[in-house]
């Protein structure tokens, strides 16, 4: 679960992260109110969005007066925003964040994520800071410092250390406050459950402090249950509608740009059935975990939403029968497709615990656009023939 910025600031602030003054404000009256409250001379206008790349795409502004407050938000707030992180389609501009301006004399970049690789948290550093930090990895890898840090053993003072030199300290006070700063941030990281935090730019004021002038937060979802405080801060407004009414009904949903869709039971499953149909030449139109319990009524839902997609022209169906038999997942299939009205090619595979009887079951089952693969290869394979209209 991603937050925007002013709530990431709301969680840094309550542990001592040091963050501008700022008003979030749903208006632009409202927007002028919070630039009065906040004092100025300089405020900055932003846009909030769940992506990063708002700067560039025209949602973060400097003003220098109440009117400039007034017209910026006026331009941005209701805005399609853009960003490379949007895609093309862009996202609605509900809200806006009232900032004071900041004393800038370094931008830094600095965040704490999940590191599979090495199965513990790592805190990324660079001195490019404002940047894109992919590009930075791309064309100047050298400028990303990365420190590992073991959760048995915590933020230790090393760690610090390491971060400092990193990042070029020298001024003693400096490498105190910048290992301050990052031993709140890990904090904040362990005990809320967080897989990223990144902040960027982290600035250095000309005394040599350091301030967080943006914030961007992601949390473990798994995990929400014991963060309830965390939870409350969902937007679902920022989030996929085809998502949210998939998680209503237990299906873990995403949508791609393929023209195949997918309706697989297992998250490794429907990885391994998606890099098929890749291999096969064609591509997935989403991810759809059906869980442990296909039925005819998680199937028809399931078909329901990939077939909101306009661009789907054929569904391939690979489930793997375990605890629940392979015919009564057949007959769920055919069961959904009188609920839903399937208008396009359906490839089923079924595998597992009765897998002939299921195969028999579906051949028999006299449905025009119904197609039996005969395993994952096959399956996928008429799955692309089918989209491809052969």
């Amino acid at each position: 679960m991603n937050i925007h910025e002013y709530q990431a600031k709301q969680i840094f602030k309550k542990y001592g992260v040091p963050v501008p003054k700022g008003i979030m404000v749903e208006s632009c009256k409202d927007a002028v109110t919070a630039a009065e409250q906040l004092g100025g001379p300089i405020w900055v206008v932003k846009a909030q969005i769940h992506a990063g790349g708002r700067g560039l795409g025209g949602g973060v502004k400097l003003a220098k007066s109440l009117e400039e407050v007034e017209s910026l938000a006026q331009e941005i707030m209701g805005m399609t925003l853009v960003t490379h992180q949007t895609g093309p389609e862009g996202k609605l501009v509900q809200k806006l964040y009232i900032e004071d301006g900041a004393d800038i004399k370094d931008e830094l970049y600095l965040s704490v994520v999940l590191d599979r690789k090495s199965e513990m948290p790592l805190i990324m550093a660079s001195t490019e800071g404002g940047m894109d930090i992919e590009t930075v990895a791309e064309n100047t890898p050298e400028k990303i410092i990365t420190v590992p840090v073991d959760p048995a053993i915590g933020f230790q003072s090393f760690h610090g250390r390491e971060l400092a030199f990193g990042l070029g300290l020298t001024d003693k006070d400096e490498q105190k406050n910048i290992i301050k700063f990052a031993h709140k941030l890990f904090k904040l990281y362990m005990e809320n459950d967080a897989e990223m935090i990144e902040i960027n730019p982290l600035v250095k004021t000309g005394k040599g402090e350091f301030i967080a002038l943006d914030g961007k937060m992601g949390f473990d979802n798994s995990a929400l249950g014991r963060q309830p405080e965390i939870a409350a801060m969902r937007d679902l407004s920022e989030e996929d509608a085809d998502e949210i009414e998939a998680s209503h009904y237990g299906l873990s949903y995403v949508a791609l740009d393929g023209e195949i869709g997918c309706m697989v039971n297992g998250a490794g499953l429907a990885m391994g059935t998606m890099d098929t149909i890749n291999h096969m030449g064609g591509t997935p139109a989403n991810f759809l975990d059906v869980g442990g319990s296909a039925n005819a009524e998680t199937v028809a839902k399931g078909f329901e939403i990939i077939l909101k997609n306009p661009n789907v022209k054929a569904i391939f169906v690979n489930i793997f029968g375990g605890i629940v038999r392979c015919d009564r997942i057949a007959n769920g299939i055919i069961e959904a497709t009188k609920i839903t009205d399937v208008n396009v090619p359906v490839i089923v595979r079924l595998d597992g615990t009765n897998a002939p009887e299921a195969a028999e079951i579906l051949k028999n089952a006299n449905i025009s656009n119904l197609i039996v693969g005969d395993d994952l290869g096959d399956g996928a394979a008429k799955a692309v023939a089918a989209a491809k209209g052969e």
